[in-house]
């Protein structure tokens, strides 16, 4: 009987001799003189690849010998003590298989690649060093976002992809049709005939899965939502993406203060395993991409985050004597210089800016008794600014009312939801983190196309 795969990650950690060990991975480089051969073989376990050493007395050395960067292999072989400097253990090759033939216009080559060049072969650069760290990080922080939600009793909900409401406002929605495109139906007046196409009504990619989150939240307490959400914004900076994935919890009988202490212990406990479970990966992001990395998430995590108000944030911006390209003043948004020069600068640690002027937040935020601010909160961080919004929501019925119709949407599209304040209302609260914007920060990284495997940006769907 043939004996099992073994991964490289264990491989490099078992203690030799280990007889008979099976292994199977891609090439990432091959030396060979006229005696011997060695092979670097990585399967994307790790970061470490394992040295193969196969000898002239091999059946296939000459074959071996001119074998390509990115080949697939499978090995045979007793798993020794390595007299190499810098690694641990090889393995002595028995059997080497070409499993599929890299030919030689393979565009992974042993000379350092630009991020750029990258994401024009997304479908191949998995296999570097950078980006074979980067998903493996972003595959630990996922199943850790589980992790803390379940720990405490969530319930992980399933929102809706295809939506007919708008829950920001903003009008930057995909729209899903069947319709024809070229020659839709028409109405009698000559607009297209909306019922005449799959729902009978437009209807969009989901830009959030809040409201439908909050309406199980006012049934089960603590819910969360983690999936994809899509935005039409035609930028083309570098934390900007089409699709993205986010993480939303709602819970209800919570207030804003609630809301803050759940957002800054989710932070802590995503960076803290991150530290903990990543240590080879973020120690590369730490010499080679963003130098002092592992000391800012260290920080992070033991620091107590601050809680300043909106109000009082522009006074400080104000009278930082900083000539900000943005000038800041009540009733402006904050830039990504503000957000940074307050945590990296006057505050010096992770900083929760609260009680935003309600007219550049959304309808469903709370309005305070002050007439003029909303409930909200924003998590800003050094290096890049904000990675949480959320908000107390409003749960009084004739106050979400005027809302929506103050931000010119249609109440007759939010009648489901206004029914969760009809019938048994309730305080509740709930913020929303981008995922990708999470994992550049955990990273180092700092193009959002470089932190989601298939990035989809204006005018660019490849892949």
């Amino acid at each position: 009987m043939q004996t099992p795969r073994t991964k490289i990650s264990e491989a490099l950690t078992l203690d030799p001799p280990r007889a008979d060990l099976r292994i199977k991975g891609w090439v990432r480089s091959a030396r060979a003189s006229k005696h011997v051969l060695f092979l670097q073989i990585n399967d994307g376990s790790c970061f470490g690849s394992l040295q193969v050493v196969v000898d002239k007395q091999a059946a296939n050395f000459e074959e071996l010998a001119h074998l390509t960067t990115g080949s697939a292999v499978e090995v045979v072989g007793e798993l020794i003590a390595s007299p190499a400097k810098g690694q641990r253990v090889e393995l002595k090759a028995t059997s080497v298989t070409i499993i599929g033939k890299a030919d030689e216009r393979y565009p992974l080559q042993k000379k350092r690649h630009g991020f750029e060049f990258l994401r024009s072969i997304a479908h191949l650069r998995v296999r570097t060093n950078t980006f074979g760290a980067v998903f493996r990080t972003r595959s630990v922080l996922a199943q850790e976002v589980h992790n803390f939600f379940q720990a405490r009793g969530f319930v992980y909900v399933h929102t809706p992809i295809i939506t007919a409401s708008d829950c920001e406002g903003a009008g930057e929605m995909f729209r899903v049709s069947t319709l024809d495109a070229g020659q839709p139906p028409r109405t009698d007046k000559g607009a297209v005939a909306w019922d005449e196409d799959f729902f009978a009504r437009p209807t969009f990619l989901t830009v959030s899965g809040q409201l439908n989150g909050e309406s199980f939240a006012l049934g089960l307490s603590d819910i969360y939502t983690f999936g994809p959400t899509f935005r039409a914004e035609n930028s083309n900076t570098t934390r900007h993406a089409a699709e993205f994935w986010m993480i939303e919890p709602e819970m209800a009988w919570c207030d804003l203060d609630d809301d803050c202490d759940l957002a800054e212990a989710f932070v802590k406990h995503l960076l803290k395993a991150t530290l903990e479970r990543c240590g080879e990966d973020l120690a590369f992001f730490n010499a080679h991409v963003d130098k002092g990395l592992i000391k800012r998430l260290e920080h992070v995590v033991n620091s107590s985050f601050e809680r300043i108000s909106y109000a009082d944030a522009i006074n400080k911006l104000a009278a930082s004597g900083r000539a900000f390209e943005y000038p800041v003043h009540f009733g402006a948004n904050l830039q990504a210089e503000h957000e940074r020069y307050l945590t990296e600068e006057l505050v010096g640690r992770p900083t929760f800016v609260v009680d935003y002027p309600k007219e550049i937040k959304a309808f469903y935020m709370r309005r305070n008794d002050d007439g003029r601010t909303v409930a909200a909160m924003d998590l800003l961080v050094p290096k890049i600014g904000e990675l949480i919004g959320g908000s107390q929501r409003e749960e009084r019925l004739d106050v979400l009312e005027r809302t929506i119709t103050e931000a010119g949407l249609e109440l007759a599209h939010y009648q489901w939801y206004l029914d969760t304040r009809r019938y048994g209302t309730a305080p509740h609260a709930g913020f929303g983190l981008g995922f990708e914007r999470l994992v550049m920060y955990v990273t180092g990284m700092e193009n959002i196309r470089d932190v989601i495997p298939f990035p989809r940006t204006p005018r660019h769907c490849e892949f």
